[in-house]
């Protein structure tokens, strides 16, 4: 039985992000999003609810601080107290996964969806997306993007406008354009 394109887009498969279902999707989280950045004066429970209805999963004391914009919301998981400042983007056409206590900052853009670097398959449409996964206790700094298929390990910094192309090691800080270890440093 052949995948839909959806199914497609899920597993990191070429797709056409034309197709009906994903369209539907697309045009509901938009709807919800207008809703969300609109609701200004709602209680942090009550934020997480709206949140609720859209995300895969929201934890408790998780904080989205409007402007927010994603793609379809339902591939994004939120775990406890998690907090995205004012301005972030996660175009979740692959699923992300954010860890406990992880603090984004403002600006930060969080890209799953890529394009094909062949462009006879570009100029048919198709595109593909790759798994973003941020792990507990992270600290990305403003103006920060994390690219498609990066994992970032738990207590790990990525520092502010960093373009983050490969995966992070647990406790490393990054920083720069492509996003590089700084040396680790012994506590005083």
């Amino acid at each position: 039985m052949e995948r839909t394109p959806k199914q497609k887009m899920l597993a990191g498969d070429l797709y056409h992000p034309d197709d009906p279902e994903i369209q539907a999707d697309a045009h509901a989280c938009k709807a919800w999003m207008v809703r969300y950045n609109a609701a200004l004066g709602l209680s942090p429970a009550d934020r997480r609810d709206l949140l609720r209805e859209i995300f895969a999963a929201v934890g408790e004391g998780a904080v989205v601080r409007p402007p927010f914009h994603c793609d379809y919301g339902q591939h994004i998981t939120l775990e406890d107290h998690v907090f995205l400042n004012f301005g972030c983007v996660i175009l979740d056409c692959a699923p992300v996964h954010i860890g406990a206590r992880t603090q984004i900052g403002p600006g930060v853009q969080i890209l799953t969806a890529d394009h094909p670097r062949d462009a006879a398959s570009r100029e048919a449409g198709l595109e593909f997306a790759r798994l973003i996964h941020i792990g507990r206790n992270v600290w990305i700094g403003g103006g920060a993007l994390i690219l498609p298929g990066v994992t970032v390990g738990d207590h790990a910094i990525i520092g502010a406008g960093s373009v983050v192309t490969r995966d992070v090691a647990e406790g490393d800080t990054v920083v720069g354009n492509p996003a590089r270890p700084l040396p680790r440093r012994e506590p005083a």
